[in-house]
């Protein structure tokens, strides 16, 4: 069967189906798609949020106006084409009514992470140049207010919208989402909704208008596993693409009813979760934070059908006391092939679009096969070039293209590609075709498929040959008692690396080293198999505001066991 994608002859080059090819494209512009999906969907159940026994559930119409709300307030606080507004907010309907009120307003939505700590918050707030932040005032056991006090004092002292600050000079405007009382130069929510009493909505309307799909519409922060958090801005056509497209790249045929506590700051869960429900008719069903019990009796209360949760959730969510008491039945869009699929109230056949790669840079898939492809056709890869997409492998050292199926360097770009990073001049980030070289490893079929093997720098060599630890761990994963499984590669004199997989077992469970190695055996070719096995507690293993393990951390651990053991 061939697929819809040119492969260059024997290079590691392939392009998807040209962009104007592609069916079920909406608005490229965030204001755009807010009036196309309230104009389509109107009157069906938007989002819905419950705060202890008390719920709110907006329509599309009703998001289409709290939006408007919002960007009049903006309006009259100086927003105005490519102003940056900051959203400080965990997964609550004023997150929805910031996003889209900033986008008709011509503003810059710019996501912030409410994981950062207070000197992580300094670096975002700087870098990003904010003129007004809309934000969460208590999440868990972090007061923002307090957090940003000890930043910057005047927050504290100065009156509303008279903030004048050294060390974040843009900042004029600040507004709690979730209170009508102030603090400070921190207005309450009402008060700053009434600041755009005196503009009129065909203002409103005409900026809107007046954005370009071309110009910036979000910018978003990664949690990278070294480093600093890097801004990525966006165009609204990238992003607007992403939403659109995860209906279809999700199959959906019936609205779902989507749950998800993974913040909307990280671009992954914002495009999967916005973009699979809301392009379809479906029903956002949010919880602020991650909690497995709370979320199991949201779930049952809210007939959800559709799961969007990380590998590590799912273990929580079997390991919460009433998991099996729980009703899943109305659950349709989780994958058949995990855990949780196995529920005793849970019938489903859905396979999750697993076969895919992309990063923040690309706001998220480049790659992908649609849920429900079958094996013979994704081969276990991560999918083929989206519309309008490339992808080429190059030689890491010398830039220079591969043949078709070598391994090197993934280098991308295409119409989702992000405009840049902030600070860092676009010719520093690009090579010299204008693609994107993410330091991933992996090579491209002559079909036209990507295959992806991990981070170029967690790529095991071992004995002479190249492992990826990604393999692995989707293997140990599957083995009965094993709640997380990370592996890495250890120095070694003789191999070069050893292949070291960190283990934690779920809560009572009986694993030792030969009982998982016996279970990998049966999938994994002998060089692939882990040299040794490490039972580590949940706490050892650091990692990103995304939940992403640091392997660097994680393999200095490893390393100090194994020398400990030694001596």
């Amino acid at each position: 069967m061939k697929l819809p994608v040119e492969v260059v002859d024997g290079l590691s080059i392939v392009r998807g189906i040209p962009l104007s090819e592609e069916p079920g494209v909406g608005a490229l512009t965030l204001g755009g798609y807010l009036r196309d999906i309230a104009r389509l969907h109107g009157p069906r159940e938007a989002a819905v949020m419950w705060l202890g026994d008390s719920v709110e559930r907006w329509t599309y119409d009703d998001l289409a106006a709290r939006a408007m709300e919002v960007a009049r307030a903006l309006m009259a606080s100086g927003v105005g084409k490519g102003t940056r507004v900051g959203l400080l907010i965990t997964n609550r309907l004023e997150f929805l009514a910031g996003l889209f009120g900033t986008a008709l307003a011509g503003g810059v939505a710019t996501t912030i992470s409410t994981f950062f700590t207070s000197a992580e918050l300094e670096v975002v707030l700087q870098a990003s140049g904010c003129s007004v932040l809309l934000l969460e005032r208590k999440v868990l056991k972090k007061d923002f207010a307090e957090m940003l006090a000890e930043l910057e004092p005047q927050v504290a002292s100065a009156a509303p919208g008279e903030l004048a600050s050294l060390r974040f000079p843009y900042l004029r405007h600040l507004a709690f989402v979730d209170g009508d009382e102030g603090f400070g130069a921190i207005e309450g929510w009402k008060t700053f909704l009434s600041r755009g009493e005196e503009i009129p909505v065909e203002l409103v309307d005409a900026a809107a208008d007046a954005v370009a799909p071309s110009d910036p519409g979000v910018l978003f922060f990664s949690s990278g596993s070294t480093g600093k958090a890097k801004g990525i801005l966006s165009a609204h056509r990238g992003v607007c693409l992403q939403l659109w497209r995860w209906k279809t790249w999700y199959n959906i045929q019936e609205p779902p009813r989507s749950w998800s506590a993974n913040g909307f700051f990280w671009s992954g869960n914002f495009a999967m979760a916005l973009g699979g429900t809301l392009s379809s008719g479906g029903t956002l069903v949010l919880q602020r934070w991650f909690d497995a019990e709370q979320a199991l009796q949201l779930m049952e209360r809210e007939k959800v059908t559709q799961l969007i949760a990380w590998p590590h959730q799912w273990a929580q969510l079997e390991a919460a006391p009433n998991y099996l008491t729980t009703d899943l039945s109305a659950m349709h869009y989780v994958d058949a092939a995990t855990t949780i699929a196995r529920h005793p109230t849970i019938r489903t056949e859905w396979r999750e679009n697993a076969h895919s790669y992309g990063n923040t840079e690309t706001f998220t898939l480049i790659t992908v096969f649609p849920a429900g492809t079958p094996e013979e056709i994704t081969l276990n890869s991560y999918g083929i070039p989206t519309a309008g997409s490339t992808i080429k492998i190059v030689d890491p050292l010398t830039g220079e293209t591969m043949p078709i199926g070598e391994r090197g360097e993934i280098a991308v770009k295409g119409p989702t590609l992000m405009l840049g990073y902030v600070g860092i001049p676009l010719d520093q980030s690009l090579d010299d075709e204008g693609f994107l070289r993410t330091n991933d490893g992996g090579y491209v079929d002559a079909a036209g498929r990507l295959f992806w093997e991990g981070r170029l720098n967690d790529i095991i060599k071992t004995g002479g040959a190249n492992v990826s630890p990604l393999e692995i761990d989707e293997v140990i994963r599957q083995c009965p008692g094993v709640k997380v499984a990370q592996t890495v590669g250890v120095p070694d004199e003789l191999l070069g690396e050893l292949v070291v997989t960190c283990i934690v077992p779920h809560e009572g469970a009986s694993l030792d080293a030969d009982t998982v190695r016996n279970f990998a055996k049966e999938k994994l070719a002998s060089y692939k198999l882990p040299r040794r096995v490490l039972f580590v507690a949940e706490d050892d293993l650091k990692t990103t505001g995304s939940a992403k393990i640091k392997t660097e951390d994680l393999r200095k651990l490893a390393s100090a066991r194994l020398a400990a053991e030694a001596g």
